[in-house]
């Protein structure tokens, strides 16, 4: 069975643009091998050189961990996903394509997911 490569625009403008911390005002979970990107209203977008936020809509946002360095991981770049089905999972890989590049980087791994949830009032 063959993977599907989707090009996701990591694009974080307003994540980059007030240069505010994604995930304040939340409160991290237990580490999660996946992340069903079914239910995510964006992402993942590159936030920083070793953050990629998914924003899984309401109340949860993920921090994906990269496991080594990751070149151009940097906002405004392009990532490239490799993934089977509605999942993004640890080991599942990666590229980077920075503006105005056609070659991508090399293949980068996804090394597990944090969940952020809004803390209740």
């Amino acid at each position: 069975m063959r993977g599907r490569v989707l090009p996701l625009v990591a694009l974080g403008l307003s994540l980059v643009a007030a240069k505010s911390d994604p995930f304040a005002g939340r409160v991290a979970g237990p580490p999660a091998k996946c992340v069903d990107t079914t239910t995510a209203m964006s992402g993942p977008s590159i936030y920083d050189n070793d953050t990629i936020v998914i924003n899984g809509g309401g109340q949860r946002m993920w921090r994906a961990k990269v496991r080594g360095q990751c070149p151009g991981l940097q906002p405004f770049n392009t990532l490239i996903v490799e993934r089977w089905g509605s999942q993004i999972c640890r080991n599942d890989r990666f590229r980077v394509l920075q503006q105005g590049m056609s070659i991508p980087s090399q293949w980068c791994l996804f090394d597990g997911f944090v969940p952020y949830d809004r803390v209740k009032k």
